[in-house]
């Protein structure tokens, strides 16, 4: 579980956090959207004890990252946007030395590794070294070292940047067995389908400020069923309808090339932010 109450940060003459507010249910998969600087990884990294908050409360499962940094750093692992893997060693040896900052005993951390590794099907790659992976299997490593120390909590921020489709979706079905083994997930993504197809619920973040909180279906339903873009000038419009009837008496009606499609978790995004993901 992890709540947030009126959580504010400042830097210098800029609030990057403005009052953010949020219950995030044991076992959720959560998802956290917001453009570029909308204060998605200084909301994670304030939760994770690697930025100071300037005023509000955060819990996870109920230890306070404040007063309790070291019981609530427990309750959770960290994949952060970045690698930052050690190169020169094996998968294993970057593991190992996870669960030695935990202060996991020598049998208890090769007895997870292996568990992990197989976890994440990268056995065969114990005693590879990083160097040598993909960008996706480099993606599974920090995902079992972030599990390593048997967190209740995982916050993955942009846990897919960079890799291909089918990479991808290799990573959503592991992120979906994390969670449904009783994991709480915390999700940052660019790829909002990503948001729509994993998480439970959905949080908009613009300018430091909560703008949505609703489950994916929700809030697309609010939009409409339908949509129609159109080439106005230069610029791309969208109009939306609740049924398919009433979008296509508008379709009898334009001289210009338009496409039909169903509402999406972005037509949502994008009107209440007023940006795209970036």
């Amino acid at each position: 579980m992890i709540i947030l109450k009126n959580l504010n940060k400042h830097y210098k003459s800029i609030q990057a956090l403005k009052n953010v507010h949020l219950h995030i249910n044991r076992g959720e998969l959560f998802a956290y959207l917001g453009p570029n600087g909308a204060g998605k990884t200084t909301t994670i990294r304030i939760m994770t004890g690697l930025t100071k908050l300037s005023s509000g409360t955060v819990l996870l499962n109920r230890f306070d990252i404040e007063q309790d940094q070291v019981a609530a750093k427990k309750e959770s692992g960290l994949v952060p946007q970045s690698i930052n893997l050690d190169q020169e060693l094996t998968v294993a040896e970057n593991l190992d030395i996870h669960g030695m900052l935990y202060q996991m005993p020598v049998k208890a951390r090769r007895s997870k590794t292996d568990e992990l590794l197989d976890y994440m099907d990268i056995t065969d790659r114990k005693k590879t070294l990083v160097k040598h992976l993909s960008g996706g299997l480099k993606r599974r490593v920090m995902i079992a070292r972030a599990l390593m120390h048997s967190p209740k909590i995982l916050f993955l921020d942009e846990p897919t940047v960079g890799l291909d489709a089918n990479i991808r979706r290799r990573i959503w079905a592991i992120v979906k067995k994390i969670q449904q083994d009783g994991t709480t997930i915390f999700l940052t993504t660019h790829y909002i389908e990503e948001a729509e197809f994993l998480a439970q619920r959905v949080a908009f973040l613009n300018n430091g400020e909560i703008v949505a909180l609703d489950t994916p279906k929700n809030l697309m339903q609010k939009m409409g069923t339908w949509a129609i873009d159109r080439l106005e000038e230069s610029n791309m419009e969208t109009t939306y309808f609740q049924t398919r009837e009433a979008a296509k008496k508008f379709m009898a009606d334009q001289k210009q090339s338009f496409t039909l499609r169903h509402v999406n978790l972005e037509d949502a995004f994008l009107t209440l932010t007023g940006k795209k993901v970036k």
